[in-house]
């Protein structure tokens, strides 16, 4: 019999690239998840991974296997939230990307305190990847992330937003609509590190010969816009995010944009779209009144 830790194991390695991550993933050492993946192979009779230097490979028997492991590990969740259900108040575990303005999500929990229906809603921060990974293992309902062309997961788009400058009130720029990438050169920039456009926004300033010394890399935005605010440096931010002595010129030329909407787990499906919880989310980012927003339903 094949013990479910073991499937939990196999699709950590999946999910994670390779065996020291994956182990990690689990909160378990690297030879007994080593272990666990041996024994999982000796009972089926097969091998399931390709060991090289730099990651794993799958093998044609991993392949056959991992859809229904991933089927298995969402039934094995939802039998936990039945059993769990029965002696607590609904809850609906909502995953946030971690570049989402944190403003929206206090708005949402205030609203949700008001008007939730006495759902419990467990929120889990996290990056696009691992939102993906929660979401595919059925230990996540719904994120509200970036949405790609390629999720094999349910999705509905909310709305689509560009990216722009951030700089302080203060900035000898400061009063222009738009700013040339190249006007930028020797003005000191802040990398906000977990950024989606990191390779391209660094692209475009390279290709117009702007290096800059970076004082400052950070995860968090708030920080980020506080770090801008006090004089520090300029970013590149989603058009979503503002702060008071901060200003949000656009790029000349700097066309990227982001679609920002709810993926759902294969396990909840669009119904918990109709919880309360998340209408409120819903709604509440669709009426947002915020410069840059070009709002779009599925």
């Amino acid at each position: 019999m094949v013990d479910r830790y073991l499937l939990r194991y196999f699709l950590a390695v999946i999910d994670q690239g390779n065996f020291s991550k994956a182990a990690a993933s689990c909160n378990v050492s690297q030879p007994t998840l080593s272990a666990g993946i041996a024994k999982l192979e000796t009972l089926l009779g097969r091998p399931l991974f390709i060991r090289t230097n730099r990651r794993v490979e799958l093998t044609a028997a991993a392949v056959d296997l991992a859809g229904h492991a991933r089927r298995i590990e969402a039934e094995f969740a939802a039998a936990e939230r039945a059993v769990q259900s029965a002696a607590a108040p609904a809850t609906v575990r909502l995953g946030i990307l971690g570049s989402i303005p944190a403003a929206w999500i206090e708005d949402y929990v205030a609203r949700l305190r008001d008007g939730g229906g006495g759902e419990r809603v467990e929120l889990i921060e996290g990056r696009e990847r691992e939102l993906a990974e929660r979401l595919a293992r059925g230990n996540m309902d719904v994120a509200l992330t970036i949405l790609r062309g390629d999720s094999r997961l349910p999705a509905e788009r909310l709305l689509t937003e560009g990216y722009a400058l951030a700089m302080a009130a203060t900035h000898r720029l400061a009063d222009r609509d738009v700013i040339d990438g190249a006007e930028l050169a020797g003005e000191p920039m802040i990398v906000r590190r977990h950024c989606e456009l990191l390779s391209d926004t660094s692209r475009y300033f390279t290709a117009r010969g702007v290096r800059p010394f970076f004082p400052a890399r950070v995860t968090s935005d708030d920080r980020a816009l506080r770090l801008v605010r006090a004089g520090l440096g300029v970013t590149v931010m989603p058009e979503s995010f503002h702060a008071p002595g901060v200003v949000r010129p656009r790029l000349a030329d700097f066309a990227f944009t982001r679609d920002i909407g709810l993926l759902f787990g294969e396990h909840a499906g669009r119904a918990v779209r109709d919880r309360p919880a998340i209408r409120i989310l819903v709604d509440l980012i669709e009426s947002r009144p915020v410069d840059g927003f070009a709002r779009r339903g599925v």
